[in-house]
């Protein structure tokens, strides 16, 4: 199944996608892809339903239909560093003997196709193109044989990361990584069972009609079971909380020269099986 939210900032109601690429709401059966509504038993009695039946909404999605974020009510936006070594080669790091933990603030969400806004003194902005896994079934000290059982689907996320705030400030990685509108989610949370093989999925990402990042999850280091159980060595997750797996190669900080988003741009990107997604860039806050 591809669930996903649909209509205006703040008034997003959740709906899937049926076979034919439209919209049914399922405001009648939760009131939002949030919470305890991800919960197995609550997603198999969904799939359990007639789509047929279910309320057609009008629009096409993601052109005459906004779609906000595919999950509600984020707990913990939690998102793993230099996790492709092919990424870690094109920026100079070695391989972290274990993963790179940093999070995303929940205020940086937006929809899939929402704009980008550069924050206020910038020069570094990038993009980043991720899996991202949405727990379903809490829990802490998750064993890896049981961790894809936790898992209500998988998402595409643009990790968006300004590099100055990030790596030459003093601190943590996370003051470049969580401002406003840096965590586009979306369109649709996918469930594993359509996902299939999510260890050899196709990403990219184009600015402004350039191929900058082409590369595959099958380059991850640190697996997706692995990641669930090592996060929750040191945090319960609970339902809805995303966990964003690192990028391939060719984030502009990769580029030689570097090279950085400053307004006016266009991003699409896009992960095999999950859908895609387009931000138009807006300048620097004055």
């Amino acid at each position: 199944m591809k669930f996903l939210r649909y209509g205006p900032v703040g008034q997003e109601k959740p709906g899937l996608l049926d076979n034919d690429g439209n919209v049914r709401d399922l405001s009648a059966h939760m009131p939002d892809l949030a919470g305890a509504a991800l919960a197995p038993e609550k997603l198999a009695q969904i799939a359990a339903l007639d789509v047929s039946k279910l309320p057609l909404v009008k629009g096409v999605p993601q052109k005459d239909l906004r779609l906000g974020a595919c999950v509600a009510g984020v707990g913990k936006f939690i998102c793993i560093g230099l996790n492709y070594a092919d990424h870690a080669a094109e920026t100079g790091a070695t391989i972290p003997p274990e993963p790179v933990i940093f999070n995303k603030w929940t205020s940086a969400i937006v929809g899939p196709d929402d704009n980008v806004q550069i924050p206020r003194n910038s020069v570094k902005t990038d993009w980043e193109v991720e899996l991202g896994v949405v727990i379903g079934k809490g829990g802490a000290y998750i064993s890896e044989a049981d961790a894809m059982s936790h898992v209500a689907g998988f998402c595409l996320v643009n990790d968006i990361s300004e590099r100055e705030f990030q790596i030459e400030r003093q601190g943590t990685w996370d003051k470049g990584k969580g401002c406003d509108t840096f965590g586009p989610t979306g369109p649709w949370l996918v469930t594993p069972d359509e996902v299939g093989d999510y260890d050899n999925l196709k990403m990219w990402c184009d600015v402004d009609g350039k191929r900058y990042q082409n590369g595959s999850t099958s380059t991850m280091v640190y697996k997706v079971p692995f990641l669930i159980a090592y996060c929750s060595r040191f945090m319960s997750l609970q339902p809805g909380d995303i966990i964003s797996t690192g990028t391939p190669p060719g984030v502009g900080l990769g580029q030689k020269p570097p090279v950085y988003l400053k307004g006016g741009e266009v991003m699409r990107l896009g992960i095999e099986r999950l859908g895609e997604q387009t931000q138009h860039v807006l300048g620097a806050l004055k």
